[in-house]
């Protein structure tokens, strides 16, 4: 088969089309006969052009590939971007929990301090009421043994008058039997 130029066979390709017939707006031509002639251009193209050709091949397949991984790359940094903001909302979540928890903490150790003052009033209130109850009780005691330290003192100040009154009765019995047993003794004397 003679080398034919590239030209040559593209002419023929046009011919190959020109034979076909026409239906509607599309041309039926034999499938064959093109591909074939398709294959002689490829075989005729110079060795530059099919270097090329495998050039921007190669270059097409580094361009999808560097898309892929630009691609790839976008892809991973709105992962780490939905991760990292995943793990900020994460954050978020726990210190809006930690400061809801400290406000619980804060309200219980008002309620306990409030009850702790209202039990300390309650308590200070009834040792007060206590304590005046017992003062109460101590003044009545205190009274009660007053008193009757008062009712003992008066009947002991009764046992001693009683007492006096007996003794200087005793004596006065005393004297006059002395003085009467004198005056029968003694001589009467003029």
């Amino acid at each position: 088969m003679p080398q034919t130029g590239v030209y040559d066979l593209l002419k023929m390709l046009e011919i190959a089309l020109d034979e076909g017939y026409s239906v509607f707006k599309y041309t039926v031509v034999n499938k064959r006969e093109i591909e074939t002639l398709i294959d002689r251009i490829y075989a005729a193209l110079p060795v530059e052009v099919q270097e090329s050709r495998l050039f921007l091949k190669r270059k097409e397949e580094l361009q999808n590939e560097a898309q892929q991984k630009a691609a790839k790359i976008v892809q991973d940094a709105q992962n780490e971007a939905d991760r990292m903001l995943s793990e900020s909302d994460r954050i978020k979540a726990i210190e809006r929990e930690g400061i809801r928890i400290k406000n619980e903490v804060v309200a219980d150790c008002e309620n306990i301090k409030h009850n702790a003052l209202q039990d300390s009033e309650k308590i200070r209130l009834q040792a007060t009421d206590e304590a005046m109850k017992i003062r109460e009780g101590a003044e009545l005691y205190a009274k009660q043994v007053l008193t009757s330290l008062e009712d003992n003192l008066t009947q002991l100040q009764q046992v001693v008058k009683n007492g006096q009154i007996y003794m200087e009765q005793i004596r006065n019995d005393a004297i006059g039997k002395y003085s009467t047993q004198n005056n029968i003794q003694q001589p009467i004397n003029r």
